[in-house]
């Protein structure tokens, strides 16, 4: 009799979540961005969602809510109400640096508070030096290294530029004063300038100056090359074994958002990243989709929290006082 409820059960539930995911949406869908218009989550957001409105028949608002390193979208959406009609553009830093680096003041459990939708794309850090250096390889800069101390900058304190530097340091061997700067731009004119010896910089801003002739690229921190820069080897190819820095931005609801949504949501966005429009913007701007099913995805965030825990813990990098 038991057996025979749970399947009468299953099978009154059944047309329910069918007719929940296609009915689905109904009305406009806000993507939250955690940072200003301009940088990488902003434009991966842009980007995707006329791909994602055309797919999913509602306009898709892109709203920035930037604080703390993306912190501040990440509680927004964490309170969200669970239907499918706020989503966020998430990224390494909310999603898998910031619970190492905040604790305390977090605001959200990123284990508890969101059900992944999809990755989106893999996003490449680069490692640059001024025009005017000598160094021309990723050799010759571990070689200058160990007569001194190299200096490179990054956007921030525990940013994904910072801590792919701590990696390298810590696989070369090599002393390396971290300069943290306020923002993208200022960094840039720094390492334009040769304040800093080198930085591992986000793609979106690097590549420009790098096709420019105003920057040099040395090595992506990602384990594939990126189709920005095809000649530039990754890191690891140069010699650095073991060394991976990736960054991405991925799509996540709030948790409790009914499965035939987030498999909607999923659906739409992999087709997006399929099309060979969006893939050529992407790509332009050294942004390489990386979809993945809402399950590999979860598993996903949860390997890369672990992994900058422990680079967090060993380096003793913390935002509170």
């Amino acid at each position: 009799m038991m057996q025979r409820r749970a399947l009468c059960t299953g099978i009154a539930l059944a047309p329910f979540a069918a007719a929940h995911g296609q009915s689905y949406p109904s009305q406009p869908i806000k993507m939250i961005v955690g940072f200003t218009p301009g940088g990488g989550a902003d434009v991966v957001a842009r980007m995707l969602s006329p791909f994602l409105s055309n797919e999913l028949g509602q306009a898709i608002i892109v709203d920035n809510k930037p604080g703390a390193g993306g912190n501040l979208a990440a509680q927004y959406v964490a309170k969200a109400k669970p239907d499918g009609y706020t989503i966020m553009m998430g990224t390494i830093a909310a999603l898998a640096i910031n619970p190492a680096l905040f604790k305390e003041k977090l605001g959200f459990d990123p284990d508890k508070d969101f059900a992944p939708i999809t990755n989106v794309v893999d996003s490449c850090n680069v490692l640059v030096v001024p025009i005017k250096s000598s160094i021309t390889s990723v050799r010759q800069l571990i070689e200058s290294g160990k007569s001194g101390t190299l200096s490179y900058g990054s956007s921030g304190i525990g940013t994904a530029g910072h801590l792919a530097g701590v990696v390298f340091s810590a696989l070369t061997g090599l002393r390396m004063l971290h300069v943290p700067y306020k923002s993208g731009g200022t960094l840039m004119t720094a390492i334009l300038s040769g304040e800093v010896d080198c930085s591992f910089s986000s793609g979106v801003t690097a590549v420009p100056h790098v096709q420019a002739s105003k920057l040099r690229a040395l090595g992506v921190t990602t384990t594939k090359r990126t189709a920005a820069l095809p000649t530039i080897p990754t890191i690891a190819e140069t010699g650095v074994a073991g060394f991976a820095s990736n960054n991405w931005h991925g799509l996540v609801a709030p948790a409790g958002t009914p499965a035939p949504i987030i498999s909607r949501l999923n659906a739409a966005c992999t087709k997006a990243l399929k099309d060979p429009g969006i893939i050529a913007k992407l790509q332009l701007q050294a942004f390489d989709p990386a979809p993945m099913s809402p399950a590999e995805f979860g598993a996903f965030m949860r390997l890369e929290r672990t992994k900058w825990a422990t680079v967090i813990s060993k380096a003793g990098i913390t935002l509170e006082t």
